[in-house]
């Protein structure tokens, strides 16, 4: 994987239709790094960072300086890999000019490739204004975790709310957006959607027949999270290899077998013998008639 070359938003664009864009959201350099070594084309450095990472209950926690942070991170993890940073909670709402501020930072102190903005219609003006200063804009529909208010249930299961997800596919992908995340749609809405629209959607629970998918790293690995839900695969299980990890090395230390010879620097004998000497000479010396 050494040789090839980071995705830009251009060459994500070309994709619609074609071979199938992988992404997992990630929030530091360890994780990166092998998500980048594995292949994985895309790293979102998600607000689900307030409720995988923080501790929060919800997104709505988190602040822009979280998602640089992180951000950094993770794009020195995967220097190779497109990264996408989100825009937090009510950090694009107020205006244009906010938006464009908060918009700078990820991508300037950030490093990020480009920014994830949730919401259909009633952004997608905001949208079409950071594409026009040159920032690339992935949308996010559906399900908006940031608006969700603790409730993350399937979206889209009447006709008129169906309609509406549509109308908001199509409205994102007109102002400019490169590619748009689609979640928690039933898979019949998810493949309308990804009709609809000539930009790539990344499914999250929205069926096969998106252009991608993308799921919660800590999530596929089965390290518990607040913000598991049942249709992400885990493909590993390591919270209880992790825990078990952590329990064997508190054992190890109240018994005494860690840390070992082979966990230990040792002192030449010659030095040894000398720093004896010498801490006898100075009790010696010290020992008076105080």
């Amino acid at each position: 994987m050494d040789a090839r070359t980071k995705l830009t938003a251009r060459d994500i664009v070309a994709r619609k239709g074609g071979p199938k864009l992988t992404m997992l959201a990630a929030y530091d350099y360890p994780i990166a790094r092998l998500i980048e070594a594995a292949g994985i084309e895309l790293i979102l450095v998600g607000d689900s960072l307030g409720m995988v990472v923080l501790g929060y209950d919800t997104p709505v926690p988190v602040t822009v300086d979280e998602v640089v942070y992180h951000c950094r991170a993770v794009v020195r993890g995967a220097p190779r890999t497109h990264v996408v940073a989100d825009m937090p909670y009510l950090c694009f709402h107020l205006s244009d000019e906010q938006a464009l501020a908060n918009a700078g930072r990820l991508i300037q102190e950030g490093g990020a490739d480009a920014v994830k903005l949730e919401g259909g219609r009633g952004i997608a003006a905001r949208i079409s204004r950071l594409v026009e200063a040159g920032i690339p804009v992935m949308g996010h529909i559906g399900l908006t975790p940031q608006l969700a208010g603790g409730s993350f249930g399937v979206q889209g299961q009447d006709v008129a709310s169906a309609l509406a997800i549509v109308a908001d596919a199509q409205a994102v992908a007109e102002a400019g957006a490169y590619a748009i995340v689609v979640e928690a749609v039933p898979s019949e809405l998810g493949w309308i959607a990804t009709e609809a629209v000539h930009v790539p959607t990344i499914g999250i629970a929205a069926g096969p027949d998106c252009d991608g998918q993308t799921l919660v790293s800590t999530d596929l690995l089965g390290i518990e999270s607040k913000l598991f839900l049942s249709f992400a695969k885990r493909y590993a299980e390591l919270g209880p290899v992790i825990e078990a990890a952590f329990t064997a090395y508190v054992e190890d230390v109240r018994s005494g077998t860690f840390p070992g010879p082979e966990h230990s620097f040792a002192m030449p004998e010659e030095t040894a013998q000398a720093l004896r000497s010498a801490l006898g000479s100075v009790s010696s010396e010290g020992g008076g008639d105080g």
